[in-house]
């Protein structure tokens, strides 16, 4: 009887142990973009779907590809490439829309192609580099290393909070 009761106690320690070594680790949706490699937060993704067409909409900026009918609701889709001035995108079987839900607004993002899910731990984050000139930094918020991979932590809250992002604004 008290062997079983401490096997259950050690199975309760161990459980609790692996729960708080969980709480350790950030996950991320990786994905690419004109070769590099970027995160987001995982828990603000909502969704990952094929790239469908977009309607445009008119006197927009180009980053912003247009809308989507997600199961009854407009949802604004923005270009991640363009948006970072990344080159001309090219759609392809691999591109992707990553729907996210940032404090209840969702928004459509396009990428070159999903990766996978990552952990990292406090220790393989550092901050993002001050990277002055021309280069705009305001949606890094780190940089995550993978044993020789570098991946570009995105501040997917202050971009959708921009007043650039004004623009997608989807309440009425």
């Amino acid at each position: 009887m008290v062997q079983s009761g401490g096997a259950g106690q050690l199975r309760r320690v161990e459980a609790q142990a692996d729960h708080a070594m969980l709480d350790d680790y950030d996950e991320y949706l990786t994905f690419t973009l004109d070769k590099e490699e970027y995160g987001v937060d995982i828990l603000k993704v909502q969704e990952i779907r094929g790239y469908d067409a977009v309607t445009r909409l008119p006197s927009s900026p180009n980053w912003i590809k247009g809308v989507i009918n997600l199961r009854g609701a407009i949802i604004p889709v923005i270009d991640m490439r363009i948006k970072f001035k990344l080159g001309e995108p090219h759609y392809d079987a691999f591109t992707v829309m990553i729907i996210l839900n940032v404090g209840g607004r969702v928004i459509g993002m396009v990428v070159d192609a999903v990766s996978d899910v990552t952990r990292l731990t406090a220790a393989q984050k550092r901050p993002a580099p001050e990277l002055g000139g021309g280069i705009d930094a305001r949606f890094i918020s780190g940089i995550g290393s993978i044993d020789q991979r570098m991946l570009i932590l995105l501040d997917i809250e202050r971009m959708i909070s921009s007043p650039e992002m004004a623009l997608v604004d989807d309440d009425d």
